[in-house]
């Protein structure tokens, strides 16, 4: 369990497949909740996400967990393509969210 959110800063966050996504910049915080929501990535991986936006928002719920790196679920062995630019629509549960 993590004590506070700016331990978060600056980790780096790999797939449980050992993918490179990025680096966490942010955090996305649901202040009513008192939760976090997602990992927000301003330097990431162009290889696996294939877009020009300056960064993207990994949801929280796909975090494994928390250390040295951060451990996501991997989202991107489902395809071998790029993952193109997604949007994230309601009823989505693994969407990234590009930050434009």
């Amino acid at each position: 369990m993590i004590s506070e959110i700016s331990t978060l800063f600056g980790l780096k966050v790999y797939t449980d497949e050992g993918r490179y996504v990025g680096k966490v910049d942010d955090v996305v915080i649901d202040l009513e909740k008192r939760q976090v929501r997602g990992l927000a990535l301003g330097d990431y991986n162009k290889v696996l996400i294939d877009s020009k936006a300056p960064g993207i928002i990994i949801p929280y719920r796909l975090v494994k967990s928390v250390g040295d790196i951060v451990l996501i679920k991997d989202i991107f062995k489902f395809s071998r393509k790029k993952v193109r630019r997604e949007e994230r629509y309601e009823g989505e549960e693994e969407a990234i969210t590009v930050i434009s």
